[in-house]
C-alpha cells in the first residue's frame, strides 16, 4: 500500500493528469540462464510460468513517466489489466495510446474510451468490418500511413524505458514467493518513477 502510494504522489507531483501514451510489456528472469527478449521473440506470448516476472506500463510520452504500472507472476497480458485498472483508479485521462502488436486485436476497443486515440497496427488476420471505431483506426491507417507510423513508432519510449530500468536495477529478480517477486518487481517502476521526478 506505501509502495502504491508512493507511485501516485510522484505522479501528481509531476503533475501528470491527462497523456499521451506508450504501452508495452517486459519480462524480469528469475534465473540467469533466461533471457525474456529472445524467448519472446522466438516463442511469441507462450513464454512460460514460472521462468519470469511479467510488467507492463503505460508511459507518458511528454515527461516519460509511468503513469499505469503492474507486475504480475502469471502472464504479461494479466500485467496489462492490472495497469490499465489502475490508470482508471487515478483518473488519468489518456488522449492517445501506443501498443505493440500483442495487444492488436479489436478486444482492444473495450478498455479505452471513445476519444482515446489508438495507433497499433492490425494483426495479419483482422477484419475491416464490425465495431466503428476499429473501422476508424484502419481508415486513419490507410489514409495518411506516414503520419499514423510516425505517432506509433513513438512507443519505443516504451524500450528505452525498460532498457534503462534494467540497467539501472537489474533484470533479474532473486525473490521466490509470488508476493515478494510482484513487490520486487513493482519498486523497478517506482524507482523509475523517483528518478524521473525532479530531472
Amino acid at each position: 500500500m506505501i509502495l502504491n502510494n508512493l507511485f501516485m504522489n510522484t505522479l501528481k507531483r509531476k503533475g501528470v493528469d491527462s497523456v499521451d501514451a506508450s504501452g508495452d510489456g517486459t519480462g524480469y528472469s528469475l534465473t540467469v540462464t533466461k533471457h525474456y527478449r529472445s524467448l519472446r521473440e522466438r516463442k511469441g506470448e507462450t513464454v512460460k510460468e514460472d521462468k519470469f516476472v511479467y510488467s507492463f506500463t503505460l508511459m507518458d510520452l511528454s515527461t516519460r513517466m509511468y503513469v499505469g504500472y503492474a507486475v504480475s507472476v502469471k502472464s504479461e497480458m494479466d500485467a496489462y489489466h492490472k495497469a490499465l485498472e489502475m490508470i482508471g483508479k487515478m483518473r488519468i485521462g489518456l488522449k492517445s495510446v501506443r501498443l505493440d502488436k500483442y495487444y492488436s486485436g479489436q478486444s482492444i476497443l473495450n478498455y479505452f474510451n471513445e476519444n482515446t486515440m489508438i495507433f497499433l497496427i492490425p494483426k495479419k488476420n483482422s477484419l475491416i468490418r464490425e465495431r466503428r471505431n476499429w473501422r476508424e483506426i484502419i481508415r486513419r491507417f490507410m489514409d495518411d500511413p506516414m503520419n499514423y507510423l510516425r505517432e506509433y513508432f513513438k512507443r519505443n519510449a516504451s524500450e528505452s524505458g525498460f532498457s534503462s530500468d534494467k540497467r539501472a536495477t537489474g533484470g533479474l529478480i532473486y525473490q521466490r514467493r509470488d508476493d515478494r517477486k510482484e513487490t520486487s518487481g513493482f519498486c523497478k517502476g517506482l524507482i523509475h518513477n523517483l528518478m524521473l521526478l525532479h530531472s
